[in-house]
C-alpha cells in the first residue's frame, strides 16, 4: 500500500533527488525546454510551478525562497526578470509535457517539458485560429445575373 507517498523518489536519496531536479528547473529556466523522462518531467513539474507562481511577485522574501531551492544565481535573476514577466497573466499551468516515445538505449518513456509562453508554434496557431463567427443561414449570396428584359413579339403587332 502506498498510504501518504506523494512525491516519486525517482531512485535516489533525498539529497541526489533534491540537486537533479534543482539541476533541471535551472536548465529548464536557461534553455525553456529538455528532453528528459516522462517520470523526471512531472517530478520537474511538481518543483518549478511553484517557484514560477512566487517569481510572479518580486520580492525579497519570494526571491529568497526560490534561491534556497534553485541554488543558482543567474537561473533566479532570469526567472524573476524574464519568465515572470512573460506568464504574469496566467493563473498556473505554466509548463508543458510533450511525449516522445522510447529512448533507443533502455527503452525509457521520454518527454520533452518545456515552459507554455515560450512555445511561438502553439501561441501562433490559437492566435490565427481566431475568427468571426458567422451565421449558418444569411450569410451572402451570389448576386443573380442581371435580367434583361426583351419584347414579346405579338402576332397583333
Amino acid at each position: 500500500m502506498r498510504h501518504g507517498k506523494k512525491i516519486n523518489h525517482l531512485g535516489r536519496k533525498t539529497a541526489h533527488r533534491k540537486s537533479m531536479l534543482a539541476n533541471m528547473a535551472c536548465s529548464l529556466i536557461e534553455h525553456k525546454r529538455i528532453n528528459t523522462t516522462v517520470a523526471k518531467a512531472k517530478a520537474l513539474k511538481q518543483f518549478v510551478e511553484p517557484m514560477i507562481t512566487k517569481s510572479k511577485e518580486d520580492n525579497t522574501h519570494n526571491r529568497r525562497i526560490v534561491m534556497a531551492r534553485l541554488r543558482q544565481k543567474e537561473a533566479v535573476a532570469e526567472l524573476f526578470r524574464d519568465v515572470a514577466a512573460k506568464v504574469a497573466d496566467r493563473p498556473g499551468g505554466y509548463t508543458r509535457i510533450i511525449k516522445l516515445g522510447n529512448r533507443l538505449g533502455d527503452n525509457a518513456d521520454m518527454a520533452m517539458i518545456e515552459l507554455v509562453d515560450y512555445n511561438e508554434i502553439y501561441n501562433a496557431e490559437k492566435k490565427a485560429k481566431k475568427t468571426t463567427r458567422r451565421s449558418r443561414r444569411g450569410g451572402s449570396k451570389p448576386a443573380a445575373a442581371p435580367v434583361v428584359e426583351t419584347k414579346a413579339t405579338n402576332e397583333e403587332e
